[in-house]
């Protein structure tokens, strides 16, 4: 009997690698185990990402801190990205804007963000997001600008 097939993560495609690191139980940690992240979609040019809100998030008023929000967006809209790109192609966030619509309190609500691409090109590309509560009401959206390396 023949030992299981090793991967080399540098053969995988953007989205097979995101698929694949999602898997392993040793995996590197990443910002989403800081805040809770649970991946729910990944497919080719859109990703879904979740979280649930606690009082460790909150700002000086008491809701959650935007910065939340920004992380949510910054994640699915970069990963979005990733999931259009080659083996061994990487990438960088440029530039982030994100709009903030209605405050979210802090007592563990259910905030989902979809990131999806508008624009993959050779050297740059453009996605958008969006972060809803677990009312499917509009809490964040936002663009990003992000650099290929090719």
């Amino acid at each position: 009997m023949s030992a299981p097939a090793q991967i080399d993560p540098a053969q995988l495609s953007g989205l097979e690698l995101l698929k694949f690191a999602m898997t392993l139980k040793d995996r590197p940690p990443f910002i989403g185990d800081l805040l809770g992240m649970e991946a729910e979609t990944l497919e080719h040019g859109k990703v879904v990402f979740s979280l649930l809100t606690r009082q460790e998030f909150a700002n000086p008023l008491g809701s959650t801190h935007g910065g939340i929000c920004a992380t949510l967006l910054d994640s699915v809209m970069g990963c979005a990205v990733h999931t259009t790109l080659e083996a061994g192609v990487g990438y960088s966030t440029l530039e982030l804007k994100v709009n903030y619509i209605r405050a979210v309190p802090t007592d563990g609500r259910k905030l989902t963000a979809t990131g999806t691409t508008i624009h993959v090109g050779r050297t740059t590309a453009t996605a958008e997001g969006r972060v809803v509560d677990d009312q499917g009401r509009l809490v964040a959206h936002a663009t990003t600008t992000c650099v290929i390396f090719r």
